[in-house]
């Protein structure tokens, strides 16, 4: 049964649009599109702009970042996952909350600091959402408490979030901290997806 429905999943995916597209484009993944569609209704990035991508392999999010800002710009990809090069983008290997890769972190933006952090972050999912759902919120409260230690005021982030238990308390912090929030949910995140992005702007300071 399990390799019944691993088939059927890998068939769905090499059906996907946005995966045939990201092939064509030349995107590392399909999340990409994500990504763009949030650009579409939130400009966030512009050139020169120092940017932290958490959670980035294999890199889709760090292509369309990266030739945003342009080679003015500097672009931080973190991830426990190894990552091929991409041009203009610093990779990072290894957890953030471990102090060690912190502090070669807060090296490599210490001259800019960080206009913006993005965060595609998720756990391996079980399928239990009673399971699943406190390590999501683990993971984007770990993503707030980095931007809260490494944006500059006025800064913003952006992070996936799934809906559920904890999820009402998690915006209720972010509007504690930034002028605005929106959440998005862009064509490309599959409807039966229960996640969700959220854009915080303004970042108020520590």
């Amino acid at each position: 049964m399990a390799k019944s429905k691993n088939r059927d999943w890998i068939r769905q995916h090499l059906r996907d649009p946005y995966v045939q597209q990201s092939q064509h484009d030349g995107f590392r993944s399909r999340a990409s599109y994500k990504l763009l569609e949030i650009l579409e209704k939130d400009p966030l990035l512009r050139p020169g702009m120092c940017v932290v991508d958490l959670g980035a392999a294999p890199g889709g999010w760090s292509q369309v970042i990266a030739e945003r800002v342009g080679p003015e710009g500097s672009v931080v990809a973190l991830d426990l996952l190894p990552m091929e090069p991409i041009a203009g983008v610093d990779i990072l290997l290894g957890d953030f909350t471990e102090d060690a890769v912190l502090e070669q972190l807060l090296q490599r933006v210490a001259d800019r600091g960080v206009d913006l952090v993005i965060s595609d972050m998720a756990p391996n999912v079980t399928g239990v959402r009673d399971v699943d759902q406190p390590r999501i919120l683990h993971l984007v409260e770990l993503a707030l408490e980095l931007s809260e230690k490494i944006l500059t005021s006025g800064g913003g982030l952006v992070t996936k979030v799934f809906h559920g238990q904890g999820y009402d308390e998690f915006v209720r912090d972010l509007r504690r901290v930034f002028n605005t929030v929106t959440v998005r949910k862009p064509d490309a995140s599959r409807a039966r997806s229960r996640e969700v992005y959220v854009v915080a702007k303004g970042f108020l300071g520590r």
